[in-house]
């Protein structure tokens, strides 16, 4: 709990800036997120899809390692959404790799 009262409170940053000086270091899912930043995973998703769209107009990417099946190897590289996905269209898996995040400055 030290840390994700150190994350937010040491530099007086919103979740969104927590979450982006995160991503700048790291490369997380969701739930890593989570738990450094102290909000809920479906607040992340939220957050990272608005991080996404403010990235854009700046000189900086949200960069997306697609969730893969563990099962049978498929890949979701053409998913929009940042939440993990419940099946595998493949072979109907319920073991899934979620989806990683960083960000790319520069």
């Amino acid at each position: 709990m030290g840390d994700r009262l150190q994350i937010r409170d040491e530099k007086a940053q919103t979740v969104r800036q927590a979450i982006r000086s995160l991503l700048e270091g790291f490369v997380l899912n969701a739930r890593e997120i989570s738990g450094r930043v102290g909000v809920t995973e479906k607040e992340v998703v939220l957050h990272l899809q608005h991080l996404d769209r403010s990235l854009s107009r700046q000189s900086a990417k949200l960069v997306v390692a697609p969730a893969r099946c563990q099962t049978c190897g498929f890949v979701f590289s053409d998913r929009g959404r940042f939440g993990k996905p419940s099946k595998c269209p493949g072979c109907r898996g319920t073991r899934l790799e979620p989806a990683r995040f960083t960000v790319e400055t520069g």
